[in-house]
């Protein structure tokens, strides 16, 4: 058995059975192994940053971390934006990144690269592997890291030799994971205290309490104690729809943010943290609650939110309540796109249980509102603002939750970051629908152009325009194999959604606003 083998066992003893993939030469050893040996499944995207947002929704979707497998330092640099977005929603991951040989580093070949350095930004954990009879060791050790609460990247670096030469030891057992903190008693204490004496008072969910569990939870605490509720802005999965609270998020505009959290006094943190602005702007605060708000910890983003809601609901004595109904689905709205259109149609169609993996930006950022009454689903941010993450995002997340139509809502500028992934789709015949909301230019930068308090002239538009020649994503989807139609029109957009609804495979739809 040689170094790659003893990986791919090691690989799939700790739960780890699907790989996305753009290998290399340094890699070979590696592929060869997957191919001999069964039980793997891999996944070939054609840019390393869509493997790398694959993955990043894969396990949004599943809950397991899956491999990563790219070609030394350039390969990983081509990931690292999605790797960026995928540390921010906490997913794990374990990177293998082929290398040099040991001993073929030192001669400074063409692809020779700093593969650590570039790792060390987007992981919470690095290892390169020094010789073959270490590498299933490593592994063990990458995986136990990947799964450690909430879920980290861990990137292994194999230099080549490592993975040709023999390792007799085999495979490595798998490590344990390690259990997710509770919560200090003296934090529910405190919480529940603030929650019994004041007013004002906003418990901020984010990370893992998202789920519908969590949110049952402090629906009950706020019911019993006037507090409101809310999520941070930018989330790595939120269960939403029919049956879960009518929960809204922080805004991200300054000002509305600021607007948004000026009652409150008194937040409490649950896997989540206090409001910062996404930049900084002239003349406005970063921090975007009142400066005299008390901010009480309950749970740390890698902490157990069921246990500590559980225990301050109980320390509160609150009674179990419902959560309301948002009403009937609303119907579908004919006419030109606007936003609110798009969001109500897409409650009235969705199938239950659904996946959207949003990237929408500046066009979605009021979805939410009407969406409230659309059937349970999950609903999945871009979490760390480096564009390009959405249909990646939404082919793992096809993968990592078989059997349920995941909805990309796709901004045309941040889509072109990543297309390939449509390709990965139609081979992998994935039920994902991506609507492009085509404004043909980079709205959100000429929003920020305003925010920072310039006026664009015609260089400056120059850059923020998509136009001339137009993107034709109809011709772009057809190209990497996806059946594709384009309309103008809110009941275009319904009939289309439709129709792919009722098939099995991948569509897009070319939404001109």
């Amino acid at each position: 058995m040689n170094g790659a083998e003893s990986l791919v066992h090691t690989l799939l003893g700790a739960g780890v059975d699907t790989c996305f993939a753009n290998p290399g030469t340094s890699e070979m050893h590696f592929v060869a192994a997957l191919d001999r040996i069964p039980g793997m499944r891999c996944v070939l995207g054609l840019q390393e940053n869509v493997v790398t947002g694959m993955a990043d929704g894969y396990f949004r979707m599943s809950g397991k971390p899956a491999a990563t497998l790219l070609h030394c330092g350039p390969g990983l640099a081509n990931g690292l934006a999605n790797l960026h977005n995928a540390r921010r929603a906490r997913s794990a991951m374990v990177n293998c990144v082929g290398d040099q040989a040991t001993y073929h580093r030192p001669l400074d070949a063409q692809l020779t690269a700093d593969t650590e350095g570039f790792a060390r930004g987007v992981s919470g954990w690095v290892r390169t592997v020094e010789k073959a009879t270490e590498v299933a060791r490593d592994a063990a050790v990458a995986v136990q890291a990947a799964r450690t609460s909430p879920g980290q990247i861990a990137t292994l670096i194999l230099p080549s030799d490592t993975c040709w030469d023999e390792a007799p030891g085999g495979p490595a057992a798998a490590l344990p994971v390690p259990a997710a903190p509770q919560a200090d008693p003296l934090a529910i204490h405190n919480a529940a205290k603030a929650l019994r004496s004041r007013q004002n008072v906003l418990i901020l969910l984010g990370g893992l309490a998202l789920t519908s569990e969590a949110q049952a939870l402090a629906w009950r605490i706020a019911q019993a104690t006037g507090a409101h509720v809310l999520a941070e802005m930018s989330n790595s999965r939120v269960e939403r729809g029919q049956g879960r609270m009518q929960l809204e998020r922080v805004p991200y505009p300054v000002d509305l943010a600021i607007e948004a959290l000026k009652p409150y006094t008194t937040i409490i943190l649950v896997n989540s943290k206090a409001p910062v602005g996404f930049f900084a702007y002239p003349n406005k605060p970063s921090r975007h609650h009142r400066e005299d708000a008390d901010i009480l910890l309950l749970t740390r983003y890698e902490a157990d939110p069921i246990q500590a809601l559980t225990a301050l609901a109980e320390e509160l004595g609150a009674p179990e309540a419902a959560i309301p109904s948002p009403g009937p689905r609303p119907e579908a709205v004919r006419g030109t796109p606007t936003p609110e259109g798009l969001a109500q149609t897409l409650a009235a169609l969705m199938p239950d249980h659904a996946v959207v993996a949003d990237e929408s930006v500046s066009f979605g950022r009021g979805f939410y509102k009407f969406t409230h009454a659309a059937p349970a689903h999950d609903w999945l941010h871009i979490t760390g603002g480096a564009i390009g993450c959405g249909i990646p995002l939404a082919t793992g997340a096809a993968i990592g939750a078989p059997g349920r139509r995941v909805i990309n809502l796709q901004a045309d500028g941040s889509g072109m970051y990543t297309l390939q992934g449509l390709w990965t789709q139609a081979r992998e015949k994935l039920p994902v629908t991506t609507i492009v909301i085509s404004n043909r230019k980079y709205q959100i930068l000429i929003g920020e152009y305003h925010g920072v308090g310039a006026n664009p002239g015609r260089t400056a538009m120059d850059m923020l325009d998509l136009g001339n020649p137009d993107l034709d994503w109809v011709k772009l989807a057809n190209g990497m194999g996806v059946e594709a139609a384009r309309t103008n029109t809110l009941e275009g957009v319904a009939d289309l959604m439709r129709q792919s609804f009722a098939s099995d495979g991948p569509f897009l739809i070319e939404m001109e606003v």
